[in-house]
């Protein structure tokens, strides 16, 4: 996905942790579910030097005596907020002293890699927001059931590694032009099944993707330029549309 020189194009329940969930057993799970790293060659220069550089930012927060209120965890949407989305990011959650653990071109199962190497451990952030899946649709064609069920892993991992944290899931952002383009109604497809994660206790569903179209349902290119990811423009409304909700977390978990 493009967003700075390292990412290439866009391919790209409840108190207990989320072990009581019933989880596919390792033979039968998709490739959706089973953790991975990213091996397309364009990612070879930058995505596991991105990993190793977030541990070292956490290690250095802990030798601070620090730790994240906020995490991001995604793709190249999320990894924008370093890039084009930086201002937004800088008015709206470096307060929270927030970790972008966003990664061009990943789908569900390079997310769960990541987590399980570590990359949410020793943190206990008030939130975690999960925006996670497009790249699933576009670029392997997953079928909605198991892009739903590589995200349930995904969360699961997350109540799993911070058992106190609350869980903000984010629609599939819209992508596509027009309201009928093919992905955005396999995206939709998904939203639909994620939407039954939410626990009304840990886990908690927001689709701010009406805040990104216009009212025919079509992108506008100063909000998504590419009819995927965000202009500046886009990463406000963004931010906007989730604030209420984030600051209603926020203040719960104090």
């Amino acid at each position: 996905m493009l967003i700075a020189v390292a990412i290439g194009a866009a391919s790209a329940a409840s108190a207990a942790p989320a072990a009581e969930t019933p989880v596919a057993s390792a033979a039968s799970r998709s490739e959706a579910e089973t953790p991975a790293p990213q091996t397309q060659a364009w990612s070879l220069p930058w995505w596991r030097p991105r990993h190793e550089a977030k541990l070292a930012e956490i290690r250095a927060m802990r030798a601070e005596g620090k730790s994240p209120q906020l995490v991001f965890i995604g793709d190249s949407i999320t990894q924008g907020w370093e890039a084009v989305g930086q201002p937004v990011w800088a008015e709206h959650f470096v307060r929270y002293d927030a970790l972008n653990l966003g990664y061009g071109g990943d789908k569900t199962e390079n997310v769960l890699w990541r987590l399980q190497q570590g990359e949410i451990d020793g943190i206990a952030p008030k939130v975690a927001v999960l925006l996670i899946g497009t790249n699933n649709t576009g670029d392997r064609k997953d079928d909605p059931a198991v892009t739903a069920a590589g995200v349930r892993r995904v969360i699961d991992e997350i109540r799993l590694r911070l058992p106190t944290t609350e869980i903000l899931l984010l629609a599939i952002f819209p992508r596509g032009a027009k309201a009928d383009d093919a992905m955005r109604a396999v995206n939709t497809k998904i939203n639909a099944r994620i939407s039954a994660f939410a626990d009304g206790r840990n886990v908690h569903f927001l689709d701010v993707g009406a805040s990104l179209m216009n009212t025919d349902g079509s992108l506008s290119p100063d909000v998504m330029p590419d009819q995927l990811h965000l202009s500046e423009k886009g990463y406000r409304q963004w931010a906007q549309a989730m604030q209420p909700t984030l600051t209603r977390l926020l203040e719960a978990s104090r």
